[in-house]
């Protein structure tokens, strides 16, 4: 809306919103007093699907291997999963809580349970033969041979 000389310059809240975002926008949650949102509508509940848990690991190297090591308490080695694939590795498992049946109530529940992943793209080349996964206290520790790099080689341009 223009806006002739004599008009007063001074817009009014709606008016200065409106004129940023457009009508459109000014159905967006609104601002109470006080800074804090004032909720005008219901929640929706979002979709409940299940997403395994997301493996915590370290990776590392040393002169002749790459290492990732992961913490795997509670997980029985035939629980994992640990796979390679175009220079990705991927561990999948399940970590059981045990028999449950007689829970009535929990007090505190902080500890995962369930199914977990993690797929990562490793950090450099490694041979995909004589790759050595060993889980001992808790610790999986997947070692790879790297591939030795060539001397580096000039490239001419023509």
């Amino acid at each position: 809306m223009a806006r002739k000389p004599s008009d007063d310059l001074l817009m009014d809240d709606d008016e200065l919103t409106a004129a940023f975002l457009g009508d459109d926008d000014l159905n967006q949650p609104q601002v109470g007093q006080n800074g804090s949102a004032v909720i005008t509508e219901e929640w929706e509940e979002e979709d409940e699907t299940i997403v395994p848990g997301q493996l915590a690991i370290d990776v590392f190297e040393t002169k002749e291997k790459l290492v990732v090591k992961a913490r795997t308490a509670g997980v029985n080695k035939n629980d994992l999963d640990i796979s390679i694939a175009d220079n990705s590795l991927t561990i999948r498992g399940t970590l059981s809580a045990g028999n449950e049946e007689d829970v009535v109530n929990y007090f505190v529940q902080e500890c995962y349970w369930g199914e977990f992943s993690r797929s990562l793209a490793l950090p450099v080349p490694v041979k995909e033969d004589g790759i050595e996964a060993v889980l001992k206290d808790g610790v999986l520790t997947v070692s790879f041979v790297k591939v030795k790099q060539e001397t580096v080689k000039k490239i001419t341009v023509l």
